[in-house]
């Protein structure tokens, strides 16, 4: 998984908003403007980028044992939150599962109308390649994947 087609990932998903509130770099996946679900955090020439994700705390100490790019998750509540490195060693199917689980946990936390109109738009369905979900990707106004060279370095569009 690259971190382009993370962020397509995620921005796959109902009502999920990109922001940098902790300043030039890290980007935060929010639903419905109210609570993160996923935190990427840029890599470099030496690192891999990192993505911090949700996860029950059973499930998390399962990936953890499964995966060596799993880890718990950085400056993060560790019980509930796992760090992923994109370094290509967690198949992608896997890694989307991991998301969608991060996505479903924080969206069941929501108020309730949130909840129910979130969790009724997504219904069973994982981000794939098929003709549909591009076209419904495209309909919700998604951005097109981008240049992240500006995140490596801090500087983000506008930015020197």
């Amino acid at each position: 998984m690259t971190p382009e087609r993370f962020i397509d990932v995620a921005l796959w998903f109902p009502e999920t908003e990109e922001s940098e509130p902790f300043g030039p770099g890290p980007l935060v996946y929010k639903i419905a403007r109210q609570r993160m679900f996923a935190l990427l955090m840029p890599g470099d020439e030496d690192r891999p980028a990192v993505v911090n994700l949700k996860c029950d705390p059973e499930t998390a100490l399962e990936l953890r044992a499964l995966f060596p790019a799993v880890t718990p998750g950085w400056h993060m509540n560790k019980r509930h939150w796992n760090s992923v490195r994109l370094d290509g060693t967690v198949p992608d199917d896997e890694f989307v599962e991991m998301v969608d689980h991060s996505y479903r946990s924080v969206a069941r936390g929501l108020r309730r109308a949130d909840r129910d109109r979130v969790l009724g738009a997504l219904g069973d369905r994982l981000p794939t390649d098929d003709a549909d979900d591009r076209e419904r990707t495209a309909t919700r106004g998604a951005h097109p994947i981008r240049d992240l060279s500006s995140l490596q370095t801090g500087r983000g569009p506008g930015r020197p």
